[in-house]
């Protein structure tokens, strides 16, 4: 029994110390040997060989497919005058004053039944579709299962995400957050200095890029004459928590957020002593005064890390980017946006935290293929003169959505959590009732309905 420890110890020794030399200490240091990106040009080519089985073998189906469903839904793009007046077309009236009439209602029946089957907002909080099967299961749970060297191609797949690559990156993924935890903590404790500062960086910086192994990660970054500078605020769009990995892997930044218990509340316990990350209490996130002022004192002192913000509050699957909450563009300050695009052929990033919790979307994360994606540093940007908060928002959401190749919705990602707001429904009472009692579309939107 005790040669069979014996060698089990000697085995982790050796697991341990090819780890730590060909990965962890290379990632500190910002050096890579080469292995990710071999990884990356070999796992490509085999998804384009699994693309080109998986076409040929249902191209015929795929195709009758596609016939018999596209087209179903079939938007106009015209207002609601424009549609309810080609209703009309048997009764014409005089729409501006005219009176109700019962085929206005099938008006409404079709937009809502358009809405339920395919609206622009729900289908932001599923995971994009892909245009070919990457081997995993999560994306396409058919096509194992169409032919036995397909099914025998996945099963060696599963071999090598879940016994090998998942043992590495628990690994990594443990001594990533243990330097975290304990760095920041011994920085903590010396005196407030630049070489504090410096090795707080240092601390935070190396982090990340092991946790960025953890995940295969490949990011390409672009424009980084454009980085976050000291005393701005980085904005970006928000499909996952890794967001924040990728980002820092760049650089250093002081993380906004709630406080929180568990495991959790001793990495931010830690992180703050060592960097003035802005942690709020539940009580202070609900007064938007205090959080607010919180954040100009920070921003104000331009010797303090750039602030990281999600400005949409939730995750969005990576395929548009939705309202921008006002309250990081009241503040004042230089905004320096940055636009996050994954790739979705080697694994999704998106978290559909109402279908899965933290701990399940890590294990995702852990047994996906990779982490491939592309870091866009935006043209810092100001507030115009007379420009209030909220065209500011949407002026910075739609520079980021247009450099990412992201679509630019001003829906209110709240709506993954919450009801359509009843001032959304007024309105559309306003309009049809502008209609039939006569007024124009700014008179109606005065007055009551």
């Amino acid at each position: 029994m005790e040669g069979a420890w014996d060698i089990a110890f000697l085995l982790f020794q050796v697991w341990l110390s090819i780890v730590v030399g060909l990965i962890v200490l290379p990632a500190m240091f910002g050096v890579s040997l080469g292995f990710t990106d071999i990884y990356i040009k070999v796992l490509v080519k085999t998804l384009e060989v699994i693309a080109w089985c998986s076409f040929l073998l249902l191209y015929l189906v795929s195709f009758q497919i596609h016939n018999v469903f596209s087209g179903i839904i079939e938007k106009d793009d015209g207002s609601m005058e424009e549609e309810i007046g080609e209703l009309r077309r048997s009764h014409p009236k005089n729409l501006a004053g005219g009176d109700f009439t019962l085929c206005d209602a099938f008006y409404f029946c079709k937009k809502g039944i358009e809405n339920i089957v395919e609206d622009q907002v729900t289908q932001r909080f599923t995971s994009e579709e892909l245009a070919s099967w990457n081997l995993l299961t999560r994306t396409n749970n058919n096509f194992r299962y169409i032919s036995v060297r397909l099914t025998i191609i996945w099963g060696l797949g599963v071999f090598i995400r879940y016994c090998i690559l998942l043992p590495l990156r628990i690994t990594l993924a443990v001594i990533g957050l243990s330097w975290l935890v304990i760095g920041t903590t011994l920085v903590g404790l010396l005196p407030t200095s630049n070489a504090k500062n410096w090795l707080s960086d240092l601390v935070h910086i190396t982090c990340y890029r092991i946790c960025a192994r953890a995940l295969s990660a490949t990011i390409h970054y672009h424009n980084k004459e454009n980085r976050p500078k000291k005393g701005g605020i980085c904005v970006a769009n928000h499909t996952s928590p890794i967001d924040i990995v990728i980002l820092a892997n760049d650089g250093c930044y002081a993380m906004v957020g709630q406080v929180h218990g568990g495991l959790m509340g001793v990495i931010q316990r830690s992180m703050v002593r060592s960097c003035p990350h802005v942690w709020f209490e539940r009580s202070e996130m609900k007064d938007r005064h205090a959080a607010a002022k919180r954040l100009k004192d920070h921003i104000d002192d331009k010797t303090k890390l750039p602030i990281l913000i999600f400005p949409e509050g939730t995750c969005i699957n990576n395929t548009s980017v939705m309202m921008f909450k006002k309250g990081s563009f009241e503040i004042g300050g230089t905004i320096y946006p940055v636009a996050i695009k994954y790739d979705p052929q080697f694994g999704d990033a998106f978290w559909n935290s109402a279908k899965y919790n933290m701990v399940s979307y890590i294990l995702r994360m852990m047994t996906s293929w990779a982490i491939v994606c592309n870091v866009w540093y935006l043209p810092p940007m100001t507030r115009q003169d007379g420009e209030d908060a909220v065209h500011f928002a949407n002026r910075v959401k739609s520079a980021i959505a247009q450099q990412g190749g992201l679509v630019d919705l001003s829906w209110d990602g709240g709506l993954k959590r919450e009801k359509v707001k009843e001032s959304f429904k007024e309105e559309q009472q306003k309009m049809y009732s502008s209609m039939i009692v006569g007024l124009d579309c700014h008179e109606a939107s005065e007055g009551p309905v």
